[in-house]
């Protein structure tokens, strides 16, 4: 669980975590170096769903190596799927990441919707569909181990 309150807007509490896989996890459907060692800290808080087409078929073998969920969606009406998938588990108790147009819906349907510019870049959709956005997946993993930042960046 995570909570903060951020003076202005209200007070929050996740007990969820939606990532999107290839472009915001992955690049060419392979982890990121090291994101399997933040993920397992975070999962110590949240509950790790990933939610994905898995475009390189490699999502799959993801459950051994991170304690999370992994979802495979069909390929066609990604954005209202994981959208309905956050809505699903809570919205207000989830927090979901992403990049890509596909995860636009998904953003902006959690509680706390964050953006990330990755290797493949960012949909102009998703960014304007997030609360946060960050320069990495790292950054916004970053936020989640230290509410602070978040608290400092969304305080009106």
């Amino acid at each position: 669980m995570i909570e903060f309150e951020v003076p202005g807007l209200k007070k929050f509490r996740f007990s969820n975590l939606v990532l999107d896989y290839n472009g915001t996890i992955a690049f060419k459907g392979r982890l990121l170096e090291g994101i399997d060692k933040i993920l397992d800290e975070i999962s110590n808080k949240l509950k790790i769903y990933i939610v994905t087409a898995d475009t390189f078929g490699t999502a799959k073998d993801i459950k051994q190596i991170l304690n999370c969920e992994v979802h495979i969606l069909p390929a066609e009406d990604q954005a209202k799927l994981k959208a309905d998938f956050v809505g699903i588990i809570g919205s207000d108790t989830s927090i979901a990441i992403g990049n890509g147009s596909n995860d636009s819906k998904m953003v902006k349907a959690a509680g706390l919707g964050i953006a990330v510019i990755g290797p493949e870049g960012a949909s102009s959709k998703t960014i304007q569909n997030a609360d946060i956005v960050c320069n990495s997946i790292f950054d916004a993993l970053n936020l989640l181990l230290f509410p602070e930042l978040i608290v400092a960046t969304l305080r009106e």
